[in-house]
């Protein structure tokens, strides 16, 4: 997965603005809603990031509406935060990513976002549970 500072800089390039670490530093805070240093996640972009990606950058965006608006509390937030691998902006009403992939993923559910939750929780327990039972059969040898 890309970090949004990685996704920063590479934003900064296409418009040839410089990519020193302060100018980085304030993209970073202007464009993304999280501030936190992570390695996964936290590409939630704020209004001034999807502006610039949308109207300076012209990047391709896909815009899924929700059937009915959503509650954004801190579980929906962070839910997305975990899930999202590529730059995103959400309100109550829709989400929009600039993947053609995700796009499709997420119309399949955007009736209920809730089931797409569950999926993905289901998926990634699936995931986990075949990496214990490869590192048991592993110990057993």
């Amino acid at each position: 997965m890309i970090s949004k500072e990685t996704f920063t800089k590479i934003f900064l390039q296409q418009k040839d603005r410089s990519i020193d670490p302060a100018n980085v530093k304030l993209h970073l805070f202007k464009w993304w809603q999280s501030h936190r240093s992570k390695d996964i996640g936290g590409l939630r972009l704020s209004e001034h990031g999807f502006e610039f990606l949308t109207r300076e950058l012209e990047l391709q965006c896909y815009e899924i509406p929700f059937t009915e608006p959503i509650d954004l509390s801190p579980q929906t937030i962070i839910f997305f935060d975990r899930t999202m691998d590529s730059p995103y902006y959400l309100t109550n009403q829709s989400i929009t990513v600039f993947s053609e992939r995700k796009s499709f993923e997420l119309m399949l559910f955007s009736d209920d976002i809730r089931k797409y939750g569950l999926i993905k929780a289901m998926n990634k327990q699936s995931s986990q549970n075949d990496k214990i039972d490869e590192n048991s059969v592993d110990n057993d040898s």
